[in-house]
């Protein structure tokens, strides 16, 4: 292993190293904040979560009328199509007995494809749910992972699948290694390699071909 990517984790864990990445305090806080994000800034999450009173659990997701449901997370955005997907991806965490033991004994590509056939999951909330809720070795791949292969560049191909499969082929299968580079990515996009970037002081300007971009 090794290459382009391993580089760009090194240089990125260097800089900024753990980032104890996703804020939560459950496995299923994880699985609520990684519906909850879509489509929203996070900090409309934290408001979302806070307004459950520290009692958020699935049973409580499960046993709430979608109607209260969507109060509860109306901070979050686009709160009643959100409260239907709470309410069906908690019942696929139902089928396990909302046992994290249970989930992590299955095949992850099995959970994946249950987790894609559930309303509202698309391949980043699935990958989101299944590394940082449960541990699984798969990566997240997001606006930021596009922006940086992009500008690098990564020659990661396009879309979804290409990048997480090439960033899966270049780094050792790691729960830890993926949790930790993708939050790297993100602290970077958002220090420097933001949408008009800020490269002065970026601890990949000595390797990027976009600096000043």
């Amino acid at each position: 292993m090794g290459g382009k990517l391993l580089s760009i984790y090194e240089t990125l864990f260097a800089r900024y190293g753990d980032l104890h990445w996703w804020p939560a305090k459950t496995p299923y806080e994880v699985v609520v904040g990684a519906v909850l994000t879509q489509n929203t800034a996070w900090g409309n999450v934290e408001k979302a979560i806070a307004n459950f009173g520290g009692h958020l659990a699935p049973e409580t997701v499960a046993a709430m009328p979608v109607e209260e449901l969507a109060e509860v997370i109306r901070p979050s955005g686009f709160f009643n199509q959100k409260a239907g997907y709470l309410k069906a991806v908690t019942a696929w965490y139902g089928k396990y007995g909302y046992d994290v033991p249970t989930v992590q004994k299955r095949p992850l590509g099995e959970l994946r494809a249950e987790l894609l056939e559930t309303k509202g999951v698309g391949q980043e909330t699935a990958d989101s749910i299944l590394l940082y809720a449960f541990g699984f070795p798969t990566f997240v791949v997001d606006a930021y992972t596009h922006r940086l292969c992009g500008r690098y560049p990564v020659e990661s191909g396009k879309g979804y699948a290409a990048v997480k499969a090439h960033f899966e082929s270049e780094l050792p299968e790691s729960a830890e290694v993926y949790n930790n580079f993708h939050a790297l990515i993100v602290i970077n996009a958002k220090e420097h390699c933001r949408k008009k970037p800020t490269c002065d002081g970026c601890p990949l300007g000595g390797g990027c071909g976009r600096v000043g971009a």
